[in-house]
């Protein structure tokens, strides 16, 4: 199968890298980091942008940042990476896992609603996949309960509501950079938020203390080092002015693979609701029948696999079934459907929706194949 490899580099992206190496200052206070910043930012609908080392980083910022902490709950879907959960045990708050739906793989309102409890002070839906959770109902559940949002959009750089952005519903909304994603520079995060108090509370934490003018060895507050080094930003840059082409050409070929496959009994892939007019298409999520199709998950991960095209199926267990809170610091709701998708789900990564057409087309021949 010829798939692309990620990340792409071009020969072009070396000349902002170059520009980095030829100067005095490699860290994270090169012009470059704030413009990346900015552009970032504004990409996304937001006012403000606070980059950082990595994208848990940008996380447990946000949660520090919102001042939550022990004696509060946190309300995190049971199926994301274990940074949406550690993210509030590291500032000593409570992760509530709530399930998912079945067809978005996205928090589930009505499940949240049910979690809720006097100590709830936060909500964080993951974009899985970079299809947005279900922002309008979200929204007007955190308002009605005073509750603070914070989006995990690892996954959404460019994925849309309703014309809003990810990242700019809620307080704040934290992007990784991390090797697999959309966009990356290897390792890398961002913080966005269109609150100018927050952001400047969020930029002095993450520089250590710092205030805006302030010496060097003047630090203001309790803080640490989060910073972008400016060789991220300068990898960063160029892959900006790529993305919208990129997620084009991912878009039409999840396109032409859904259509290929529209009839085959057993497969069902993620629901995209109505409200979701643009996304980054970072996974390819979807579900097996075993009994409709003929085969369990495990069967046709192991097929595709082998014929050299990239699956994953799925995580091996819910975020609560992770050793670390096996051992308790964690609330637990009722998750049938993130156990259900433990067993019955896969993802292809974008890489995948990268190929050309006869590659697509050979991918979809793959699975049709594979149905008994």
């Amino acid at each position: 199968m010829r798939i692309p490899n990620w990340p792409i580099a071009m020969q072009t992206d070396l000349r902002p890298i170059r520009e980095v190496l030829e100067s005095n200052q490699w860290g994270g206070f090169h012009e470059c980091v704030a413009r990346f910043e900015e552009r970032f930012a504004a990409f996304q609908h937001c006012r403000w942008g606070v980059s950082c080392a990595n994208g848990t980083l940008a996380l447990e910022l946000a949660m520090a940042v919102a001042g939550l902490g022990p004696g509060d709950e946190v309300i995190v879907p049971a199926i994301s990476f274990i940074s949406t959960a550690t993210a509030v045990s590291r500032v000593g708050a409570t992760p509530v896992f709530a399930d998912i739906e079945p067809d978005t793989f996205n928090l589930d309102p009505e499940r949240v609603r049910a979690a809720l409890s006097p100590r709830t002070k936060a909500i964080v839906p993951v974009h899985f996949g970079g299809s947005m959770a279900d922002m309008q109902r979200l929204m007007e559940l955190a308002a009605e309960r005073n509750l603070i949002v914070i989006e995990d959009a690892a996954h959404a750089h460019g994925s849309e509501w309703l014309g809003r952005r990810a990242g700019s519903f809620g307080l704040a909304g934290a992007f990784s950079f991390q090797n697999s994603k959309v966009m990356t520079c290897g390792e890398g995060g961002i913080l966005l938020t269109n609150d100018e108090d927050f952001a400047a509370r969020a930029r002095s934490f993450a520089n250590q203390g710092r205030a805006p003018g302030g010496g060097w060895f003047h630090h203001y507050t309790l803080g640490s080092n989060f910073r972008l080094s400016a060789l991220q930003a300068a990898v960063l840059l160029p892959q900006l002015d790529r993305l919208p082409a990129q997620i084009e050409l991912r878009r039409k070929n999840e396109q032409r693979l859904r259509a290929e496959l529209a009839g085959v009994a057993g497969l069902r892939f993620q629901r995209i609701p109505p409200e979701v007019n643009a996304r980054s298409h970072y996974l390819l999520l979807g579900r097996i029948d075993a009994q409709r199709f003929g085969r369990t998950r495990d069967e046709f991960h192991q097929a595709l696999t082998a014929h050299g095209v990239p699956c994953t199926p799925f995580y091996p267990h819910p975020l609560y079934g992770n050793p670390l809170y096996q051992r308790g610091g964690c609330r637990v709701e009722p998750c049938p459907v993130a156990e259900a998708c433990v067993r019955d789900a896969f993802w292809l990564p974008h890489r995948v929706l990268m190929a050309d057409e006869t590659t697509i087309a050979e991918i979809a021949a793959l699975i049709r194949s594979l149905q008994r």
